[in-house]
């Protein structure tokens, strides 16, 4: 690994979990992020602070005052531009060696197979529950790691599909798909934090190290500090 490399990432190679294999293992992984908002946003940032080599962005939404509350990837000068495009141009200045990958469309089922091939692991940064149940369907019959997150007002929570010893589902943990939309309602803090966990699920799935949310379900209420993963 050149000096350059090993400074830049010497804080994390020092934690034996990671070290300079799993930081060749983080340069080689590929990982799709489907909605570049309040959750893709942050789980983007960490991704590429991170040195994750490959990382897709998938959101056909343009950035929007509103936005700015709580998708700290962008800024004022950002307003009306294509989300991926904004967010690609933020990662490349965060980490040059990062290969960033805009596709400013709306993922559905017929364009799912073309847009997440290729990747490892997808993490879903999506704000509603039609694209949750086909990324589940779609990650699953590929055998590709899912990593979710959902959050409303002080709450959020995360888990990992597809992984480990006895892969569980989105759909086995909500079976059926609700009506209406998800509560908007949210703090920005609240998407920073479960993006950023969202995140290191993602480490951990690539550098084999610590206890993954596979099967578990992480919550978190921010104005209560409460915080439990349940096991389902």
């Amino acid at each position: 690994m050149e000096t350059g490399v090993l400074a830049r990432y010497a804080r994390q190679t020092a934690l034996p979990e990671i070290g300079s294999a799993g930081q060749r293992l983080l340069g080689r992984a590929s990982v799709a992020v489907v909605g570049v908002g309040g959750l893709g946003g942050p789980a983007a940032l960490s991704l590429a602070a991170a040195g994750v080599g490959r990382i897709g962005l998938i959101d056909d939404d343009v950035v929007s005052l509103t936005n700015l509350q709580r998708q700290v990837l962008y800024d004022e000068s950002s307003v009306g531009q294509p989300k991926v495009l904004a967010a690609a141009r933020r990662l490349r200045a965060l980490n040059g060696s990062v290969e960033c990958l805009p596709r400013a469309v709306r993922l559905g089922a017929d364009n799912v197979a073309e847009l997440l091939a290729g990747y490892d692991i997808v993490v879903d940064g999506c704000d509603n529950y039609a694209t949750r149940y086909l990324l589940d369907d779609w990650t699953a019959a590929q055998g590709i790691p899912y990593v979710y997150g959902a959050v409303a007002g002080f709450e959020g929570q995360v888990s990992v599909f597809n992984a480990g010893a006895a892969p569980r589902r989105y759909r086995d943990l909500y079976p059926e798909e609700p009506d209406g939309e998800p509560d908007r309602r949210i703090v920005g803090m609240t998407t920073a934090v479960v993006g950023a966990v969202q995140a290191h699920e993602v480490l951990k799935l690539v550098c084999g190290y610590g206890d993954s949310l596979a099967g578990r379900l992480w919550t978190v209420n921010l104005a209560t500090m409460q915080s439990h993963v349940l096991d389902f």
